[in-house]
């Protein structure tokens, strides 16, 4: 047997027993347990010959500190391929880093106090970037601490980063294939633009910081030219007004013709916002009219600076669709430049021009003249002055709404036009949904709702960036006939420039150009650098230099089995993976991804640094564990892609339910087994005890469900299973067979008991150890000693192959009989609540009532159990449930009152007269078809009464009756049993062990005497006691109230075992 105990985590025999037990200072051991013996590499180097599973790691950006959503993420990557690598796959884990974007540039704009734009200007591209690249990995070290804390196994120092050169020169590699494909092109429209950092933002994170704001809402008049009126036009963006082209009606709806009596003035406004437009207004009507009719007015520009573009058709009236009556005046003011509907309505009415005198920090140029360098937001008070005075303000308000702020900087961000490069996503939808068909997603309403709906919808994808440190966009453009060239490699670089480069940062390409025999003019490269979604999205390529290297390793490993990350990147890396592979190979990148939910704080709100509105995960772990940290995070909505409140008292809350229990079913073992020196036996017979029957076919259901589900991705069917069958092996069949293991002496019945718990701790902690990994591997090794002595057993739990499910050990109808037996001691013991009569005494009889003999003749086998749970001396059985039971049933009102409506009386009146053995069809199958309506269990409410002169009880498994008559007998019999429980309660707080024998001298009250004497000999059996003697002339030590009986005790050890 390969038991190899150097570097091995230290015995817990060394500690002491019960609560001084520390999780985590056994988690740091099993740390060092891992590293002393390269646990994780000896796992891939066992592994290596075997059949790849692919899994991708999702880059974080490396500018913050590791938070609970990361968590999240970690466990779901470490949990599944740490069971598939026990399954006997070869696993790969590389850790990613997202290098390039707005952290990092955000991070060194605020370190300087400039902008990235002022940097560049006074130090050069170069030492911008070089101060970029120095903070990259500036909190790697903390990472790689809290990662490994939680447990994870991930390649640190083979991680990939994207701003390697081999990394941007494949991702350069993806954009030239696009560019054969003729998927990129150059277009200008109207994009989120956050003014803070200077660039550009994708939708996705333009959408990821709403936030309520105060803004001025304006309506202002606009003067017709040929007409004496106006036009009101309501806007909350002032700032827009000096670039308006035009005004843009609804067709379809009505307008009217208002004038105002104080000032005599004419207006146009909808008719559906006469009440709100005139409100605190003297307003009468003087025409009604369609929106029609309003179209191809012209009207007086409000500001001079673009008067010029009136040749082209600018400052008339347009008519489109997406103008509603919902708020303002039912005329929409046209500023093409800063709004999409606008460039969109514009350009179709032949207004080709969409000005846009707005810097990168959002403040105006020089061609608004008046407010040039002014920020935008600000200029809004003083166009509405300006407005006031020159009496086109018609109303001034404030609204609050939901405005997009920059998820970097958090300042509001524009929608403006600027040049840019874009991917044609929206020619690619219908190959985009079928990839997304092609993907396992968990939980599955993903696929078609939140995902499927986004690729439905999918718009052109802009990948060009205003920046400076990032993979700089590979494409060349002839500065005199304008021909583009897209390079896909650093040889062709070469081809080209002559220049072989050693990194393709801006500072070593921005200055190559070259130009082609024949062809007049210089091609040189554009300014932008790529989105840093391209590059996260390129990562199955670029990760392993593909196609220039590791050809037959991406092939073979294509698309990848497995990712995970939270549900935002439904909008971010899910959809940048599956758009560039859709492109490049007609199907998705991956097969099967978890979609995790959001972490927030216990108070609903983000978790803030400022708030300190949540523990630092790095101190929750070292109060309860990492396991209790995974345990919690992957028992909760958060692996069904629900919003998590976060409390650390779940955390706390998984030690309780699920390790404890676990470990102290070892610690059970441990304790008999090596008082017996017992040892397991590599082929030992079949059990006949009926429970272990039942608890070995458990654990090969349990293995069956988690193989099953695991094949499917769906931890949340997976946890539960195994938090249940913990239950059942401590509460259950520990608890029922604890006397098989203290009786003295060896036994066949003893040895199948410590065969069966050591076979079930065994298997349970091979199953829980990609889920809870650090008490897992701690088991194992304190298991090593007990077993077989001639099966070669692996260092680590880690290194064992998962435990396959044997179909032959599985017993459905002995399952079924023990989950009807824990219904009826369930039962017994409700019964016993209901009557005040404790369990220590006993009841003369139990009656067991079920309609089938099958089910009963197995509950039979269990029998013994049932009467020494429920205390009970005799067990009936019988089939008539008629005699004991009233069953009946009512209609769910609420439910089906609102489907049946006029109907409802008459199902009604049926229902209540379902006879029991519809009602039994009702609850075996969840339906009934009455009168050819369907009816579920959420329909139709299933009562159990019990009929008088019984004392029946039931639930919907099994029914049972009670005798609850006392006699005297049974009553001293109980009280000795509470005296057995008060000397077993002395033994362990004086520090006996469980071997020793003791004698007893007692002093109690007349009536609690005369129990003792009649049950003497039983009390002795269960405490080890040599003597039971009475001293009724002397108080002794240990006093204790037994019902209303007094009990004083002096216990004394006779001799150890």
């Amino acid at each position: 047997m390969n038991t190899d105990t150097s570097n091995s985590i230290p015995d817990d025999r060394d500690t002491t027993a019960g609560d001084s037990f520390s999780f985590v200072q056994t988690e740091h051991a099993v740390l060092q347990f891992w590293r002393d013996n390269n646990v994780f590499q000896r796992s891939l180097e066992q592994t290596k010959n075997c059949v790849p599973y692919i899994f991708y790691d999702g880059p974080p950006f490396a500018t913050g500190l590791p938070h609970h959503g990361h968590l999240v993420g970690s466990t779901l990557k470490d949990i599944i391929p740490r069971y598939y690598t026990m399954q006997g796959y070869y696993v790969q884990r590389r850790f990613g880093w997202d290098c390039h974007g707005l952290p990092i540039e955000h991070e060194i704009d605020k370190k300087l106090g400039m902008s990235a734009q002022q940097a560049v200007e006074q130090f050069g591209i170069k030492a911008y970037n070089d101060e970029c690249r120095g903070i990259v990995q500036r909190y790697t070290a903390e990472w790689e601490k809290t990662i490994t804390r939680i447990g994870r196994w991930v390649d640190f120092r083979n991680d990939y980063k994207t701003m390697d050169p081999n990394f941007m020169e494949s991702v350069w590699w993806v954009l030239k294939q696009l560019w054969s494909k003729d998927l990129v092109y150059q277009g200008v429209k109207v994009v989120p633009f956050s003014t803070a950092l200077g660039t550009v933002l994708s939708n996705f994170e333009a959408g990821s910081n709403y936030q309520d704001v105060q803004d001025p809402a304006v309506t202002v008049l606009f003067k017709l030219q040929d007409e004496d009126a106006f036009i009101a036009a309501w806007t909350t963006t002032p700032w827009t007004l000096p670039s308006n082209l035009g005004l843009c009606v609804n067709a379809n709806i009505d307008y009217l013709l208002v004038q105002e009596t104080d000032s005599g003035r004419k207006i146009y406004i909808a008719a559906a916002r006469l009440e709100a437009v005139g409100k605190g207004k003297n307003l009468s009507v003087l025409n009604t009219l369609p929106g029609t009719a309003l179209v191809g007015k012209r009207y007086v520009p409000l500001f001079p600076y673009f008067n010029h573009l009136d040749a082209e058709g600018a400052f008339h009236v347009v008519a489109d669709d997406y103008v509603t009556t919902d708020s303002g005046t039912g005329v929409v003011h046209q500023a093409p430049a800063f709004g999409e509907d606008d460039f969109r309505v514009m350009k179709a009415h032949g207004v080709k021009s969409a000005p846009c005198p707005v810097d990168f920090e959002g403040k105006y140029t020089s061609e608004v003249s008046d407010y040039a360098g002014v920020y935008v937001k600000d200029a809004d008070k003083l166009i509405i002055r300006r407005l006031k005075e020159e009496g086109m303000l018609f109303q001034q308000d404030v609204v609050v709404h939901s405005y997009p702020f920059c998820p970097r900087s958090d300042t509001p961000i524009i929608y403006r036009t600027i040049p840019s490069w874009y991917v044609k996503v929206e020619s690619l939808r219908d190959r985009l949904v079928a990839s997304n068909q092609q993907i396992n997603w968990v939980p599955d309403h993903i696929k078609n709702g939140r995902m499927g709906n986004w690729l439905q919808n999918a718009l052109d994808w802009c990948i060009s960036r205003n920046r400076y440190w990032g993979t700089p966009l590979p494409i060349w453009i002839n500065d005199e006939n304008g021909k583009v060239i897209c390079i896909g490699s650093i040889a062709e670089l070469q081809e080209h420039t002559g220049v072989l480069v050693a990194d393709l940062h801006r500072e070593y390409v921005d200055d190559l150009t070259f130009e082609l025999p024949g062809e007049a003019g210089t091609y040189r490269r554009v300014s932008e650098v790529l989105d840093c979604w391209f590059e996260s999205g390129s990562m199955p390529y670029a990760q392993l230099h593909y196609p220039f290297e590791n050809q037959e390793l991406f092939e073979a490993g294509f698309p990848a089995e497995y990712i995970a990350e939270g549900l935002d990147q439904t909008r971010g890396w899910f959809y940048t993976l599956l758009v560039l592979s859709t492109a490049l190979y007609d199907k998705p990148s991956f097969k099967n991804v978890i979609v995790n939910g959001i972490v927030m704080a216990e108070d609903g709100k983000k978790m803030s640094k400022r708030l300190r509105n949540y523990t630092p995960p790095d101190e929750l772990m070292e109060a309860y564990g990492a396991d209790a940290l995974r345990l919690y995070l992957i028992n909760s909505g958060l692996v069904k892609a629900e919003e998590q409140r976060f409390a650390d008292s779940g955390v706390k809350d998984m030690v309780r339910r699920a390790l404890l229990p676990w470990f102290n079913s070892f610690r059970f073992l441990q304790t008999y087994a090596d008082i017996d020196q017992w040892r397991a036996q590599a082929a030992a017979p079949l059990s006949t005890n009926i429970t272990d029957q039942w608890m070995l076919s458990r654990l090969q259901s349990l293995l069956t469900n988690v193989t099953r589900e695991m094949a499917e991705y769906k931890l949340y069917n997976v946890v539960p299973a195994l938090f249940e069958f913990i239950e059942e092996l401590t509460n259950w069949y520990i608890r029922l067979n604890r006397s098989r293991f203290w009786t003295e002496g060896e036994s066949a019945d003893k040895t199948a008991a410590y065969q069966t718990l050591y076979q079930t701790l065994h298997g349970l902690t091979l199953a829980m150890a990609p889920f809870a990994p650090f008490l897992a591997e701690h088991i194992y090794q304190q298991l090593l000693p007990y077993a077989p002595q001639d099966v070669a057993q692996p260092q680590s739990v880690h290194l064992c192959r998962y435990p396959q499910p044997d179909a032959n050990c599985i017993q459905p109808v002995l399952e079924a009989a023990v989950a009807r037996m824990q219904a009826i001691i369930l039962l017994g013991r409700q019964k016993r609540n209901q009557v005040k009569i404790k369990t220590k005494t006993p009841l003369a009889r139990l009656t067991v009532i079920h309609r089938e003999q099958t089910m009963l003749d197995e509950i039979a086998r269990l029998e013994d159990y049932l009467r020494g749970e429920l205390n009970v001396k005799r067990v009936d059985y019988t089939r008539n449930e008629d005699d004991y039971i009233r069953f009946f049933a009512k209609p769910n009102a609420p439910v089906l009152g609102k489907r049946l409506g006029k109907d409802f009386g008459k199902f009604r009146g049926l229902i209540e007269k379902l006879d029991a053995a519809a009602l039994n069809t009702l609850q075996a199958t969840g339906s009934l078809t009455i009168d050819n309506v369907a009816f579920s269990l959420e329909d139709i409410l299933v009562f159990r009464e019990a009929k008088p002169g019984t004392d029946a009880i039931s639930d919907r498994l099994v029914t049972i009756d009670m005798d609850c008559t006392l006699h005297p007998a049974l009553v001293q019999e109980g009280l000795a049993r509470e005296v057995v429980s008060r000397i077993q309660k002395s033994r362990k707080d004086l520090g006996f062990k469980v071997t020793d024998r003791i004698d007893i001298h007692y002093n109690a009250s007349p009536e609690l005497a005369a129990a003792i004497t009649a049950h003497a000999s039983y009390i002795r059996q269960e405490t080890l006691g040599v003597t039971l003697v009475a001293f009724s002339d002397r108080e002794l030590p240990l006093q204790f109230d037994v019902d209303e009986f007094r009990l004083q005790l002096d216990l004394q050890v006779t001799y150890h075992s």
